[in-house]
């Protein structure tokens, strides 16, 4: 049978091909299809022999994608996407989202602070549509839309790349947190550069040991001690309670785990350049309502200072 003769294809096989490569297994793909797991692995044999590849190999944690399935993946989600918005055109109404999800790439600091409000925004106008955050950044921001990984993303920038469209939301600047049992030394919960200088510092960081306060710490002849460093923003709570050391971050990251624990932002007593907030998504995602009404939520939720710009 010719791989083109779409006549003779089962169709289902492509749902399934879709969940298998998601969820990264045959029995979390069966739970997402409502399938036994018997039918998903008999469905995987199928496609191994229409696409002429084995798709994906064992590990153990699951199952890997091929270099094949990885190049499939972007093709089979359009066309499955293309589906979703006739069938969205047809029927209009909210409930056609249920079972849906849409993938929101972004860094830790983003989700702290947007997470909560976009899953609730989503869940008032939008029920029955799941939202899955995705860590992603700038450098990769652009192939991770293009390959369908993630359908819209919130970065710093990244979506210069041909068939992406994108937004500004607005500004970011920082702010430290510290424990807030520390501060009474310094009066009214202010850090000068001295005492902030003479604080060890917790760096947030992907990889590197040099972050932004060390450069314009330098511009003034000044260094920092880097007591630790981690890649999770989330730590924070754990590393700084307890101790004199101050972290020095996104100021919306700062304000929403200083709202959840008991540390303290505080001003940065350096002044830091700003960086762009920015929205992108693929030109044509937004022709599926399920997309359009997760971005809908993020234009609602994100608050950051600096005009929006289309």
């Amino acid at each position: 049978m010719p791989a083109s003769d779409i006549a003779s294809v089962d169709l289902n096989l492509l749902k399934i091909f879709e969940a298998l490569f998601e969820e990264g297994g045959a029995s979390r793909a069966a739970i997402r299809l409502d399938m036994t797991q018997s039918a998903v692995s008999a469905a995987l044999k199928r496609l191994r022999v229409l696409y002429d590849d084995r798709l994906f190999t064992p590990t153990g944690r699951g199952l890997a994608p091929t270099a094949r399935a990885r190049e499939l993946k972007p093709v089979v989600t359009e066309a499955l996407d293309r589906v979703r918005q006739s069938l969205a055109i047809a029927s209009p109404h909210p409930a056609s989202f249920q079972g849906r999800a849409v993938a929101v790439g972004l860094s830790d600091d983003f989700e702290l602070a947007l997470g909560q409000p976009i899953i609730e925004h989503v869940a008032r106008h939008a029920p029955g549509l799941r939202v899955i955050f995705r860590q992603t950044y700038s450098q990769i921001v652009s192939d991770s839309l293009a390959t369908q990984e993630i359908d819209l993303a919130i970065a710093a920038g990244g979506f210069g790349a041909r068939g992406l469209s994108h937004r500004s939301l607005g500004q970011g600047d920082y702010a430290c947190l510290v424990d807030a049992a520390s501060l009474p030394d310094e009066g009214h919960g202010a850090l000068t550069l001295e005492a902030f200088v003479a604080r060890g510092h917790i760096l947030v960081s992907s990889g590197g040991v040099v972050g932004i306060v060390d450069e314009a710490l330098a511009a003034q002849g000044l260094k920092r001690n880097v007591i630790a460093s981690t890649t999770h923003f989330a730590a924070l709570p754990h590393l700084l309670k307890g101790s004199r050391a101050v972290a020095t971050i996104p100021r919306h990251a700062a304000s929403a785990i200083a709202a959840l624990t008991g540390l303290r932002l505080v001003e940065c007593p350096l002044a830091l350049p700003g960086y762009p907030i920015e929205l992108g998504w693929r030109a044509n995602a937004l022709r599926d309502a399920a997309v359009a009404r997760v971005r809908d939520a993020i234009d609602a939720c994100a608050h950051f200072p600096g005009p929006r710009r289309d």
